[in-house]
């Protein structure tokens, strides 16, 4: 199999990565009260030194106090974490990689199972169920504390920055019609109209950090409580989403799917990342069970999955279909899986095992 169109280095503002692939954000909680240490600097070092085209971090949450949902994952505020993430993004450079910090406020989510609880109740565009509605206030500090975060992002060295709004988390809330009730600014019935909040943190970011800071947004149309959901369920309404997020100045859209060989809409066989870029004329991340023969979900059944062909993903990038591949349970497995695919020892490749979830392997 040729991979070569998976070897092409990629340029994009402050970007320059050696291949098209990406490692994809995953939540790790290995950060004991929000900082991470030594072992998550060697964990993300070693996908650098197996030549991981940009490293996205995981989900690193900005200076809000409800802004996590759970006592171990990152923080990506305060001179103590930052000094953490400093040591992670030196140890990234020094090994030839490239990476983003990837943005996070986890809004209104249910309690954890240790029972431990943020400072403050947890927030959301509604208020619905476990949280509170956002004032205005609490709004217009949470849009800049995205921006700080970016900005302290640019000042540490990294390549870029990704927001996190996929996946239920507070700026996917802020998009579905079910958790977004507002009837101010930030709400309406369109989901061109509950992205406002979305295109609001995208500008302060792009204030911050500048015009030569490639920036990027993860995007979900699914929803793990509603797996055959559409945000958007045409071409149309994708393009009343997604454009005014790039006239923001979204530079990369990372479009997340479960599958990332299924057509997003009938009559094409585009996926997420394809109309997303054929849409808006941005760079796409593709992303979804590459190189598995499962998809994310058979992790929160409990299985394992097993490796599988890259012939469909070859031939998409051949196409330039999308410009980038992120990867995430092969990689978190073996740190040198894309190095195995460039030197053609596909034989090696690994599937995946659910005990490495439990260590930075």
């Amino acid at each position: 199999m040729n991979t070569s169109s998976l070897f092409r280095p990629f340029a994009l503002k402050s970007l320059h990565t050696k291949n098209r692939f990406v490692m994809s954000p995953m939540t790790r909680s290995c950060s004991p009260g929000g900082v991470p240490a030594a072992d998550v600097a060697g964990y993300y070092k070693r996908r650098a030194e197996g030549e991981v085209g940009l490293i996205i971090s995981e989900g690193t949450v900005i200076d809000r106090p409800s802004s996590a949902n759970e006592a171990n994952v990152p923080r990506f505020y305060g001179e103590e974490s930052l000094a953490g993430w400093q040591q992670v993004i030196d140890s990234v450079l020094a090994a030839g990689g490239q990476m983003a910090p990837q943005l996070w406020h986890c809004g209104i989510q249910e309690n954890h199972a240790s029972g431990w609880l943020p400072p403050a109740p947890f927030e959301g565009p509604s208020g619905a169920g476990n949280g509170i509605a956002m004032t205005d206030a609490a709004i217009a500090d949470t849009i800049m504390a995205f921006g700080r975060a970016a900005a302290d992002a640019r000042r540490m060295g990294f390549n870029s920055v990704e927001v996190q709004g996929a996946h239920g988390y507070l700026i996917d809330q802020f998009f579905r019609s079910n958790t977004n009730t507002r009837t101010d600014f930030f709400g309406g019935k369109t989901l061109a109209e509950r992205s406002r909040f979305a295109i609001a943190v995208t500008k302060e970011i792009r204030r911050q950090v500048g015009d030569d800071f490639a920036v990027m947004m993860r995007l979900s149309q699914w929803h793990l409580t509603d797996l055959h959901s559409k945000l958007a369920a045409t071409p149309a309404e994708m393009a009343a989403w997604l454009t005014p997020l790039a006239d923001a100045g979204i530079d990369i859209f990372h479009c997340s799917t479960r599958r990332f060989w299924e057509p997003e809409f009938e009559g094409s066989g585009l996926n997420f990342a394809g109309w997303a870029k054929k849409l808006t004329g941005k760079a796409t991340i593709t992303v979804g069970s590459v190189g598995l023969d499962k998809d994310i979900i058979s992790l929160h059944r409990g299985e394992d999955s097993a490796p599988a062909s890259l012939e469909n993903l070859v031939r998409r990038m051949d196409d330039n279909e999308f410009d980038l591949v992120a990867v995430g349970r092969s990689i978190l497995t073996d740190p040198y899986w894309v190095q195995k695919v460039k030197e053609n020892r596909l034989g090696e490749l690994q599937g995946f095992n659910r005990e490495a979830l439990y260590s930075l392997v």
